[in-house]
């Protein structure tokens, strides 16, 4: 009997780090869901319209990557069925035909093509417009101007794109804050005005 208890001590033991992981991983969950929770209720969008949102990216990016494959390097952002597109395609007629192909998406309103004709960009490259994305939202959630997460923010070659359902004080003030980060070109709103 104590032979048992020992072999069962024994598994327990070894098992323990693999079910901790386990753990990990299924708290970590729970902090994501958790905090996509606060980021909805927080949001000027209801709930639904954030996981069209969401619905309308998946379902472009995967249509662009079936008919273009590794041709074209484009970042598809959908806030309020208003989607943006950035990135690089190989000729202005591919730039247009994803153009097309978002627009037909199910439940999109609008889309901005601000895709440009070239090369995809460098992975150095798309790391800086990570960083400048970083701190261009630290600079609004520094300033107190304005709830930071109503304002989306997408940086593409150094360009800033500033998205979301905005009163129009609060597209001035972004625009103004994202002008002051270093290595931002230029900031390009493309909001929706609630006034």
């Amino acid at each position: 009997m104590q032979y048992l208890d020992l072999k069962s001590l024994l598994l327990v033991f070894f098992l323990l780090p693999l079910l901790s992981g386990c753990g990990l991983i299924a708290a970590g969950g729970m902090a994501a869901g958790v905090g996509t929770g606060i980021a909805m209720s927080q949001d000027r969008r209801t709930s639904g319209m954030f996981v069209e949102d969401e619905s309308i990216e998946f379902r472009s990016g995967q249509r662009i990557s079936e008919k273009f494959s590794s041709n074209v390097h484009v970042n598809v952002t959908s806030f309020n069925r208003n989607v943006l597109l950035t990135g690089e395609a190989p000729s202005e007629t591919i730039k247009e035909e994803i153009g097309d192909l978002v627009s037909n998406v199910e439940n999109v309103r609008h889309v901005t093509n601000e895709i440009t004709v070239g090369s995809p960009s460098s992975f150095t490259s798309r790391g800086n417009d990570t960083l400048i994305t970083s701190l261009v939202k630290g600079h609004f959630m520094d300033s107190g101007r304005f709830q930071a997460n109503h304002v989306k923010v997408v940086t593409e070659e150094g360009i800033v794109y500033l998205l979301g359902l905005v009163k129009g004080e609060e597209a001035e003030n972004a625009e103004e804050l994202a002008k002051r980060v270093d290595g931002v070109k230029k900031v390009v709103k493309v909001f929706e005005y609630m006034e």
